[in-house]
């Protein structure tokens, strides 16, 4: 039987927005703080009073009966989860997709927790401090933290960990944000529960880079093998692997040894799917209880059901259009501009996600990032001029194979690309790939990804944009699917990186801002909102900024289990 609390909470919760919702369904889980709740609540529009009336149906702080029970609704039962099939092999430093995001989450844990409000918030460290340069920050870990196998966790398993992902032969996927920032060997284990980097050049950032951002960079035990991981799944979290069938699905159950609060659910299943329609209609039918993500463009209907509750939320994510700016005609600005210019960015928000995101301007700086210069004037459709640029660099129509993968909207936005740049002289075919082939390796010469001339890549969010901004441009960057070579930009993204002050930040976020407009090596049209769906019922679900799902303080309500 529910409690008056949990009541209370219901009742407040269906005169809000669907983040207030969730806001609310996070105090009640007991995943976040009395005070936090308050400054989320207030942040987002939950009225004081509102407010007021849940604290106090609670009593007292949110680490009474309610926050060590776990929060309202009912412990115990299955979740079902519908999520994206993972692209790339079980091992922690390879994978690169939000399907394999989604196993990691489960198991494992990171230094800190990017949350949706771009916060960071502690995991397994307590506390983080920069040196007066800002070139060391040292990390200070919880105490009684045990992976799995029952071994204690120590500074040495960071310091291991770290090592795996920024020594280039393992060909770590986090390396897009580590390198050039900090090398193998330099992760330093102080003592047990004090961890030193020490950085190849100040980073005012850096936190953010070793956080929930860096999805890859769960901690793991000092000589683990990273190739075993699809064994064991090990970690630190409040779940323990049950079971994974690669291309099928994979179970969880809750670890009864986990330093924190205790996962409330029996366990956690997880199915997947190669598409996203078929998701959505497990979630109508009952079947699974949560869709981890959903593309607006294919889910009109979820939108209208009194039996699904859908989460949606700006985020830093978005689509990178890339152009080969070694390959002719592309190795032209002139060409990349009027490529840019040809498209309606408004009307490709609307069409594909139904106003569930904010315009792009060609850059990965997310307009609610701090260090994003606002006055740097916002790219528009302008189709004589794309037409001029077009002639002025020697071609009346250019033809060209844009290759990309087929997940979420993404081969939507592709057919709209080809439509509207028709209009200024672009002759687009279209190559769309599961994702498996269009990642392939993800190594030049063995990748569609990296090797295509025109293509499009989904990119997560992350709280700072350090590291699409190195990876995706800089030169020789491991994710730099548009080969752009340029001098100026790679000066400007030190300053940026270097800069410990947030004014510092701007003046040099700006100068990148308005080269990367000028050059159009990329295209960003829109940063997309993150939406979740659950059924009704669901609650306590906690999303992280770069796409996880944080499952421990989920509950299966009533509405649900009677679906199930």
């Amino acid at each position: 039987m529910r409690n008056e609390s949990t009541q209370v909470a219901d009742a407040v919760r269906g005169q809000q927005s669907e983040l207030g919702s969730h806001v609310i369904d996070e105090f009640m889980a007991g995943t976040i703080s009395r005070r936090e709740f308050v400054r989320r609540g207030l942040a987002i529009g939950i009225g004081a009073s509102a407010l007021g009336v849940i604290l106090a149906a609670c009593g007292g702080a949110n680490s009474t009966s309610t926050a060590k029970s776990g929060g309202g609704g009912a412990r115990g039962g299955t979740l079902k989860v519908a999520s994206t099939t993972p692209s790339t092999a079980m091992n922690p430093l390879l994978i690169s997709d939000i399907g394999g995001v989604a196993m990691l989450t489960q198991v494992g844990e990171y230094l800190v927790q990017d949350d949706t409000s771009g916060k960071l918030v502690p995991m397994l460290a307590t506390s983080f401090t920069p040196s007066s340069k800002g070139d060391v920050w040292t990390f200070k870990l919880r105490d009684g933290v045990r992976f799995h196998n029952g071994k204690a966790l120590t500074a040495k398993d960071v310091a291991y960990t770290f090592d795996l992902h920024t020594n280039p032969k393992n060909g770590s996927a986090a390396l897009s944000a580590l390198q050039g920032i900090l090398s193998s060997g330099q992760t330093e284990a102080v003592d047990d529960h004090t961890v030193a980097f020490h950085l190849d050049t100040p980073v005012g950032n850096f936190p953010y880079l070793v956080s929930s951002d860096l999805y890859n960079a769960i901690i793991l035990p000092d000589g683990f093998e990273p190739g075993d991981w699809a064994k064991t799944f090990m970690g630190t979290g409040p779940f323990k692997l049950v079971s994974y069938t690669q291309g099928q699905g994979a179970q969880f159950a809750r670890n009864p040894s986990y330093w924190g609060r205790k996962a409330r659910v029996d366990s956690i299943q997880f199915s997947f799917y190669q598409t996203a329609q078929p998701q959505i209609v497990a979630l109508e039918s009952g079947s699974v209880d949560v869709v981890q993500q959903v593309a607006i463009s294919q889910a009109q209907s979820l939108l209208k059901s009194s039996s699904v509750h859908v989460l949606s939320y700006h985020s830093s994510a978005y689509r990178e259009l890339h152009m080969r700016c070694d390959r002719a005609p592309f190795n032209d600005a002139r060409v990349r501009q009027a490529l840019a210019l040809s498209l309606n960015r408004p009307q490709l928000l609307s069409a594909l996600l139904d106003g569930h995101g904010v315009l792009g301007n060609d850059s990965p700086f997310f307009p609610g990032f701090q260090s994003t210069d606002s006055t740097v004037p916002q790219r528009k459709q302008n189709l004589a001029k794309a037409r001029a640029l077009l002639r002025a660099a020697g071609h009346e129509q250019v033809s060209v194979t844009l290759t990309t993968e087929n997940i979420a909207e993404i081969p939507q936005y592709a057919q709209i690309v080809q439509q509207q740049a028709k209009a200024v002289g672009f002759d687009i075919k279209l190559q769309i790939e599961p994702e498996a082939s269009y990642y392939g390796k993800a190594v030049p010469g063995q990748s569609d990804w990296l090797d295509s001339v025109v293509g499009i890549t989904d990119y997560g969010a992350r709280g700072v944009p350090n590291a699409p901004l190195s990876a995706t441009l800089k030169t020789g960057g491991v994710w730099n699917a548009a080969h752009f070579a340029n001098a100026q930009y790679d000066r400007l993204l030190a300053r940026y990186i270097g800069a410990v002050d947030l004014s510092s930040q701007r003046a040099a976020a700006g100068a990148l801002e308005r080269l990367l407009l000028d050059e159009t090596p990329i295209v960003v049209s829109y940063f997309m909102d993150w939406v979740i769906a659950t059924r009704a019922g669901v609650s306590g679900l906690v999303p992280g900024f770069e796409g996880q799902m944080f499952l421990a303080g989920a509950t299966v309500g009533s509405s649900a289990r009677s679906s199930s």
